[in-house]
């Protein structure tokens, strides 16, 4: 049940720690327990960080995915 839970918690992520981590050349764990510690400290603060950039990583990826072909090359 448990494993079930951290799957699906996986898989619908928004990949944020996994850019980070993939982009500064961190560890995923490290960086993931570096937000949950500093959401404590913070009182907050890396939550919004983390919905603000799972916001522009969403719009981004919707821009390189589904950007439309110009008429010229169809």
């Amino acid at each position: 049940m448990f494993q079930r839970i951290i799957c699906y918690f996986e898989h619908r992520s928004f990949g944020v720690c996994s850019y980070l981590a993939d982009r500064f050349n961190v560890s995923l764990s490290k960086l993931r327990l570096f937000f949950i510690y500093s959401s404590f400290l913070a009182v907050g603060f890396p939550i919004i960080f983390y919905l603000l950039a799972a916001i522009v990583l969403d719009i981004r990826r919707y821009f390189k995915f589904n950007r439309r072909t110009n008429f010229w090359e169809n």
